[in-house]
């Protein structure tokens, strides 16, 4: 957890994370789980905000490319292990393994990507 709160409060983002305890990680429900712990990095519809890109090159979860690969497995990992570069923090062990399922398939399903 304490990655995750270095990288936000590196960029001015305090907040938004809750982890171990359970708090604010939107129980098993993979759309709450997205809003409370992902949306800050990578925007609340999946697009991230133009300076999560440029400061640190965070993945369109909408772009075409990306969207013609995704998996639940896929998503799941990223959210285990974060990046190579590090700076998504792993959120395994921060988040609860229910929690990780319910947003990895949350993310790789055509609901994500639908008008909201």
């Amino acid at each position: 957890m304490t990655a995750i709160a270095a990288v936000l409060g590196l960029l001015g983002l305090g907040g938004g994370c809750r982890g171990a305890s359970g708090a604010n990680t939107g129980g098993g429900d993979g759309a709450a789980g997205f809003a409370s712990m992902c949306a800050t990095c990578h925007g609340a519809d999946g697009r991230p905000p133009e300076a999560m890109i440029a400061r640190l090159a965070v993945r369109d979860l909408t772009a075409v490319e990306f969207r013609a690969r995704v998996t639940p497995e896929l998503v799941e990992h990223q959210i285990r292990v974060g990046s190579r570069s590090k700076l998504m923090p792993a959120f395994e062990g921060a988040i609860d393994d229910a929690q990780i399922k319910a947003i990895a398939a949350y993310v790789a399903s055509p609901r994500f990507v639908a008008p909201r």
